[in-house]
């Protein structure tokens, strides 16, 4: 287990990374509103392959994300495109529609409670913010009207997590070392396992402990009082 990190030990970071699919937002919620949508198109268009699509191309990409698979956004649509009999062009598309464009209208109302005045007081209290995201996040964050000061995703490493290149290159152009970053996510065999890799202080969100790893339930912990009042 690596040592607790305290509200006191805040005064050593100068760089707080977040993951933001489960972390930022609730996934749940807009994954609902998302499959209400998917069904009413294909109802709609009689059409079906969006859904395929998306389920295919998750599905490949959580297995490429286990193997460490480099230049994973070519072989992931190369594979989805092949397992869906669909050309990879038909295939980005869809993605871009259905993971990227269509859920930013419901980010906002998904946020967790407490994100908002986080970032307010870390913007306030001088430290910098930095996302670590396998998704792009750039359009997420403004959906959500958060503000960040470098953004990382996993398309611009060629690796997914738990490869620890992400968050390497994003306290690189932070210029932040390892004892001065502290990484927030809520998967620990990916966001966490990349940040013991990477050598920073880890806090997952979890309802329930988990081996290794020091938790929180929600932004309104004590751990964030310097921040939310």
């Amino acid at each position: 287990m690596t040592s607790t990190f305290t509200a006191a030990d805040w005064q050593d970071i100068r760089l707080v990374a977040f993951d933001v699919d489960g972390t930022l937002y609730r996934q749940g919620p807009l994954r609902l509103r998302m499959g209400r949508d998917m069904m009413i198109h294909a109802a709609l268009k009689c059409d079906l392959n969006h859904i395929g699509v998306v389920r295919a191309y998750r599905r490949i990409r959580e297995r490429l994300a286990i193997e460490e698979v480099a230049d994973f956004e070519r072989v992931l649509i190369a594979e989805t495109a092949e397992t869906t009999s669909m050309s990879p062009d038909r295939v980005h598309s869809i993605v871009s529609e259905w993971i990227e464009a269509r859920p930013l209208r419901y980010l906002r109302s998904c946020v967790f409670s407490g994100v908002p005045q986080l970032f307010a007081g870390l913007h306030h209290a001088g430290k910098k913010i930095g996302i670590f995201s396998d998704y792009p996040a750039t359009e997420k964050l403004a959906a959500m009207g958060l503000a960040a000061h470098h953004v990382v995703a996993a398309s611009e490493v060629g690796r997914l997590k738990p490869h620890a290149r992400g968050l390497q290159s994003l306290m690189a152009v932070a210029h932040a070392t390892a004892d001065e970053t502290l990484l927030v996510g809520d998967r620990a065999e990916r966001d966490g396992v990349a940040g013991q890799r990477a050598g920073v202080r880890v806090l997952i969100r979890s309802s329930r402990p988990i081996a290794n790893f020091q938790t929180f339930k929600t932004f309104h912990d004590p751990l964030f009082d310097p921040f939310v009042q």
